[in-house]
């Protein structure tokens, strides 16, 4: 097996997700309204139709479909399949909203040695799955020699810095 090798590529975060979709219209309000993201300038140089947002610290690109009609769609709200994933404040006000808006979701929740996260998975217009959960919650246990860290970014950046300073120290 090979060696742990850090970061080979000096990446440093998650720039932007990308998704053809059949109605771009429909995408951006989807983002926009149930989501939270922001519409921000995109390259005039691009020759194909398209929109992007921000937030969260992330992109998403969004593309419209040059065949729409015969894009599938999934219907089934499956965990297991591919998806992005929100950290959240209120799992309770996500899903009273969800209702609201009459957005299909199925809950799930997840036990690890006492801790609980909670987790609701839907679709976009295009079937791509989305989950909001409080994962925050659930340590991330590396499988060998690092030390226990959160989901959190804050967390994160923190033991990043420790780290850089147990690299630094002779």
């Amino acid at each position: 097996m090979k060696e742990n090798m850090g970061n080979p590529l000096h990446l440093t975060s998650v720039n932007h997700i990308s998704l053809v979709c059949r109605s771009l219209e429909e995408s951006i309000d989807f983002y926009k309204n149930v989501l939270g993201f922001v519409p921000v300038r995109r390259p005039g140089s691009f020759d194909f139709n398209g929109a992007w947002l921000f937030s969260y610290g992330i992109g998403i690109h969004l593309l419209q479909s040059e065949d729409p009609e015969n894009m599938s769609k999934k219907t089934e709200i499956n965990p297991k399949d591919n998806h992005i994933s929100f950290q959240c404040e209120s799992m309770g006000a996500v899903e009273k909203l969800l209702k609201e808006m009459g957005i299909e979701y199925k809950r799930q929740r997840v036990e690890e040695g006492g801790v609980y996260v909670d987790q609701l998975f839907f679709h976009d217009p295009d079937g791509f799955m989305i989950e909001i959960c409080n994962c925050d919650n659930l340590p991330v246990i590396p499988l060998a020699g690092e030390m226990v860290r959160s989901c959190s970014r804050v967390n994160l950046q923190i033991m990043q810095h420790q780290q850089q300073v147990h690299v630094v120290q002779p």
